[in-house]
Formats: structure tokens, C-alpha cells, sequence
């Protein structure tokens, strides 16, 4: 029985939700593994801060060229009903995929490549030259994200929330294995390290999530799933319904190269390049409850809302119990602990980190708040408000960039967080 319809109203509490939840936010949770882990790696090789903020660059580029694909988990959990549907969003993330693949490559031109991050952005020409190798290395990264998020949507569809798990346990495997076996056994740089242990872990999860949708594959096509009363889906209205949610990823994460070009600007500029990855790695972590939630609340929402307000209140306790954790860190020694210790940063970088992640105590609380919002709309096929909502949020944050960095000379790092 589908996810979506799995419970009638008066049925769902806050047990039936937990669980289905785990899941998903273990899968959110050990991604936001990968970053730390990463940059802990990169820091303790050749020359950090210049691979660390080549890294985070790198990332930064990859990200904002995956945005069209990255909400394509919520598209099918909300969309695929039948075998109709399953073909037609199937192809629409084909041409999707391949779309996103060929603005990588074009990206990776080196005349056009060198013009965006020395003449605009103005990077050092050596932190340059390891963000154009690294970025050469994720060219598998969008194309296997969009892949493996659309049958993972299915896989939360159909309430094997745990299977999403599994494949992120894979590609967690697959990505530290990488990481290792390149730092020990290579003399590549460390942006590189980082960058070829991103693409094989999503390469692999993608593989591991389509053969976990193999039986709910079969079902679709024989038939045996249907969801009563569904409507016979078309392009257009896929489109209709997903371009604002490719919009809106693709402004969310174009936050990332507008921060980047400002730090570039400002004062500090290499310090702050290559202590923010680091920060919202961490972040991320706790960042990651939240995230987690979108789709739950897309599944569970109900079709008249009946599971409303037991979503918004385990939605309230999650909010606050993520703010609680990252302050409890953010405001005392566990902090430096976290950047010396584990990460391996040097101790002035140490303490250039210790303000931002203050700055940063209520993303975890805002990040539950804006995915249980976002389930409300998507579940709704109303996603216009979502477009309109990250534009106001990507204006903020140009705005306060711009005063910050070009009036008060704010240390660039400060700024952004």
C-alpha cells in the first residue's frame, strides 16, 4: 500500500511518524557525515587551506548545477501513482539528468571555467587551478543525484523508508573507501581526494537504490500498485508542478557561488574560503533532522490534512531539539574540540570558526520549520509560494553580503554565516 494513504485519519501519533521518520533522517544524517569527513582528510594533507577552499568551491559549483534534480524525491513521492506516472516523471528525469550533465561539462571549459573563478570571483590562480581538477571529477555527480533521488521517492512512496537507508549506508562506504584508499595510496591533492570520493559514493548509492526498487518496479509495471482516483499525469503538468521546485533548488543553492564571490571580495578572504565548508559541514549535521522531514510530511500530510497537527507539533519538538544540541556546542569548549581535534584545522583557524558557528545556532530550527512548510505546499501541488519564498530569502542574503563586506569590512566568513 502506498506511503501516502498508509494511514487514516485518527490512526497517525507521533510512535507511527518516529518511525517512519528514522530512516530518512539517519540517511540525512550520515550525508552530512561526508563533509567533515572529508575536509577532516583534506585538512591533514598538502597545503590545507588552499584544498580546503578549492573543495568547498568545487562543491559549491557542483551544487548549484544539481539544483534542477535535487527535489525530484519529493517529486516522485508526491507524483508517481501508477505505471503512467512512473514513465512519464521516469523520462522527465532522464532529460533532466542529461541536461544537468552537459552544463557540468560545459562549465569545465577551461577559457570559460578561468573567466567566472579568477576574472568574477577573483580566486588565487593556485586555488583556481585545484577547482577546476576537482570540479573535472564530479561530472558523475549531478546526473547519479537526479538518478537515485527520483527512485528513492518511490521507495518513500511505498513505505521502505529504510531501504533509502541502506543506500546511503553504500554510498557512505563507498565514498570513505574512495577517500582513503586515494589519500594513502595516491599523490593527488586533497580537493581532488574529495571531489572523486563525492562521485563514486553517489554513483554507487544510485545503482543501490534503483536494485532496491526493483520489486516496487515490477508492481508499477504489472499494475498491481494503483492509487485510486488518480488522475492520468501529462508533461505539462509535470512540468507545472516541478519548474517552481527546480527554481527554487536552483536559487537556494546559487547562495553558495554569490557567498563565495563575496569572500573572494572581503577581507580574509582565503580564511574564510576555507573555513565555511567546514562550518556548514558541521551545521549540516544537525541541519539534516530537518531536511529529513519534507518528505515525511509530503507522505503522512494526508489528503484532506488530517495528519497536520500531529506533524506540526513533532515537527515543534524536533525544531527545538536541534537548536538545543548545536548551541550546546556552538557556545562552549566542546567547539573547539570539534575544529582542532577532529576536524583538523590549525588553531588560528580554530578560532576564526568559533563566532560563525554561533551565528549559525538557529539554522537547525529554521530548517524543520521551512521542510514541514514545503510538505504543506507540495503535497498540495501548489508550488509557486516556494519560488516566491527563496527569493526573498537568496535577496536577503545578497543584501547583507553587500553591506556587510563593501561598508562595514566584515571578516568574509562572518558575512556569509
Amino acid at each position: 500500500m502506498n506511503s501516502a494513504l498508509q494511514f487514516s485519519e485518527g490512526e497517525l501519533n507521533f510512535k507511527k511518524i518516529f518511525r517512519f521518520w528514522t530512516p530518512l533522517s539517519a540517511t540525512w544524517l550520515m550525508m552530512s557525515v561526508e563533509g567533515p569527513f572529508l575536509s577532516a582528510i583534506i585538512a591533514r594533507m598538502i597545503s590545507p587551506e588552499y584544498n580546503l577552499a578549492a573543495y568547498g568551491v568545487a562543491f559549491a559549483f557542483a551544487m548549484i548545477i544539481e539544483a534542477p534534480v535535487i527535489l525530484l524525491m519529493s517529486a516522485s513521492t508526491a507524483l508517481v501513482q501508477n505505471l503512467n506516472s512512473f514513465k512519464k516523471l521516469r523520462n522527465f528525469t532522464y532529460a533532466l539528468n542529461t541536461t544537468v550533465t552537459g552544463i557540468i561539462i560545459f562549465f569545465i571549459i577551461p577559457r570559460i571555467f578561468y573567466f567566472i573563478v579568477i576574472s568574477l570571483i577573483g580566486l588565487p590562480k593556485e586555488v583556481a587551478e585545484l577547482t577546476h581538477t576537482a570540479v573535472i571529477c564530479l561530472i558523475p555527480w549531478p546526473g547519479a543525484i537526479g538518478y537515485r533521488r527520483f527512485y528513492q521517492g518511490i521507495l518513500i512512496r511505498n513505505n521502505l523508508t529504510r531501504r533509502v537507508a541502506y543506500g546511503t549506508i553504500v554510498r557512505i562506504t563507498a565514498m570513505t573507501a574512495s577517500a582513503l584508499l586515494l589519500h594513502f595510496f595516491t599523490s593527488l591533492p586533497g580537493a581532488v581526494v574529495g571531489a572523486s570520493a563525492l562521485s563514486a559514493g553517489v554513483v554507487s548509492e544510485a545503482i543501490a537504490s534503483r536494485i532496491m526498487a526493483i520489486n516496487i518496479l515490477k508492481k508499477i509495471k504489472d499494475e498491481i500498485i494503483v492509487t485510486p482516483n488518480a488522475d492520468e499525469l501529462s508533461y505539462k503538468e509535470i512540468f507545472k508542478f516541478y519548474y517552481p521546485l527546480a527554481l527554487t533548488s536552483l536559487i537556494t543553492l546559487g547562495v553558495q557561488p554569490m557567498v563565495t564571490f563575496f569572500m573572494g571580495q572581503s577581507r580574509m578572504a582565503l580564511e574564510s574560503l576555507a573555513v565555511l565548508p567546514v562550518i556548514n559541514s558541521f551545521v549540516f549535521i544537525f541541519r539534516s533532522v530537518g531536511l529529513s522531514y519534507q518528505e515525511v510530511g509530503i507522505a503522512l500530510m494526508g489528503k484532506n490534512k488530517e495528519g497536520y497537527t500531529l506533524l506540526r507539533n513533532f515537527a515543534f519538538i524536533l525544531g527545538i531539539s536541534a537548536v538545543f544540541l548545536l548551541g550546546a556546542i556552538a557556545f562552549s569548549p566542546l567547539s573547539r574540540i570539534w575544529f582542532y581535534n577532529i576536524s583538523g584545522l590549525s588553531l588560528q583557524l580554530t578560532n576564526f570558526a568559533s563566532i560563525p558557528l554561533m551565528i549559525m545556532v538557529l539554522m537547525p530550527g529554521l530548517s524543520v520549520l521551512l521542510s514541514f512548510q514545503t510538505a504543506i505546499l507540495v503535497g498540495s501541488h501548489n508550488t509557486k509560494p516556494i519560488t516566491t519564498s527563496t527569493i526573498i530569502e537568496f535577496s536577503g542574503i545578497l543584501i547583507v553580503m553587500f553591506i556587510a563586506i563593501k561598508f562595514f569590512s566584515v571578516v568574509g566568513v562572518t558575512a556569509a554565516t
